[in-house]
């Protein structure tokens, strides 16, 4: 149910939740619990608008409390006899950002093989950092790489995703084939205004040029939704069950498969 208000994950591990696209996830949030950190401002964001500046020294949660945290979760579970489908870095901004992201990946991976080794570890990430050959390394041990890619222009993508990394939409997609079609695209479709402008990522012309990006990542995946929750931009709108539909069908005729919530 969409909500009116935006909110913060104020715990490290938060859930299980019922996640549309994952089943049972049980969500690592690696940033701030008290405010949102990331290098994109989505306007659709459920955290709300960035507050703190990336360029600040942050107080990233340690590589040892994050563990710590991490295994007393999976170990409740284990006695409620709770199976959780994925273990997924998702929260309030960009998971790479941590700079022990490496080193929880590890942990993470070693403590879900020791209880749940069936569960698959998912990483919700923007790309930004794909610039470090650690994160890419990291990300290829992940079972789910889960990239977000919500335009099909420059345009779209600069009021859609607002980047403060300097990136534009072609670094992502180049750098997206380093995964060797080992990936899976994300892609939230809406429409409606912010700063007085309309944007509206289901435009023949955005879809069409979307799609050719995705012939060039070749994703084994991609994952189509909504709003669902509030959003930073108060102003946008939930696109139809019909519409995510008839976007899915061309992806099909792409050869790539599609999920639709």
């Amino acid at each position: 149910m969409q909500t009116s208000e935006t909110f913060i994950f104020d715990k490290i591990i938060f859930g299980p939740v019922k996640s549309r696209r994952l089943g049972i996830s049980l969500g690592i949030n690696l940033l701030p619990t008290d405010s949102k950190l990331c290098n994109f401002n989505c306007i659709y964001c459920e955290c709300g608008w960035n507050k703190l500046s990336t360029r600040n020294k942050t107080p990233f949660h340690p590589i040892s409390v994050v563990r710590e945290n991490l295994e007393e979760a999976l170990k409740h579970l284990k006695e409620k006899n709770i199976l959780p489908d994925a273990i997924t870095f998702a929260g309030n901004g960009e998971p790479t950002m941590h700079p022990g992201f490496s080193a929880i990946i590890d942990d993470t991976i070693a403590l879900r093989n020791i209880y749940f080794p069936n569960s698959k570890v998912a990483v919700l990430t923007n790309a930004t950092m794909l610039n470090r050959p650690i994160v890419v390394k990291t990300l290829k041990k992940v079972d789910l790489k889960i990239f977000k890619l919500d335009a099909g222009t420059e345009e779209t993508f600069q009021s859609i995703n607002q980047p403060k990394s300097h990136r534009s939409l072609q670094w992502i997609v180049d750098h997206l084939q380093y995964f060797n079609r080992d990936l899976i695209v994300q892609s939230m479709f809406l429409k409606g205004f912010c700063n007085g402008v309309f944007i509206n990522n289901t435009s023949e012309k955005n879809v069409n040029s979307w799609l050719r990006l995705l012939q060039t990542i070749k994703p084994k995946q991609v994952m189509l939704y909504s709003i669902d929750r509030a959003t930073a931009e108060k102003e946008l709108k939930k696109i139809s069950k019909e519409k995510l539909d008839e976007i899915a069908t061309k992806v099909n005729e792409l050869g790539i498969e599609t999920m639709v919530s």
